[in-house]
């Protein structure tokens, strides 16, 4: 299940409260980011034991343009996450709403 750019941007402006992530590296991050938590794709597979008790909370992730985020959804899912949404177009597509 994935979201679009201003599916995430009305969700931010509303203040949902959703776990948000960033998959990007550090530098990426720095030079522009969306304010979600910043954990590299290469750290998410260590990193998932952290959200336990929040397999069926509402994850988004996101990266650069929607690959490293659609791999980090799919490394979710298989550890029973239900609700994991990538966001379609990443940084790029928010950047050119």
């Amino acid at each position: 299940m994935d979201i679009t750019v201003q599916e995430l941007k009305e969700k931010l402006d509303r203040k949902d409260d959703f776990i948000f992530i960033d998959v990007r590296e550090p530098h990426e991050y720095e030079a522009f980011n969306l304010g979600a938590k910043l954990i590299p794709v290469g750290n998410v597979m260590n990193s998932i034991d952290d959200y336990e008790g929040h397999e069926n909370d509402e994850i988004i992730i996101h990266c650069r343009s929607g690959a490293r985020s659609g791999m980090a959804q799919q490394l979710f899912q298989a550890k029973g996450y239900k609700n994991v949404r990538n966001v379609l177009g990443g940084v790029l597509a928010w950047q050119d709403m």
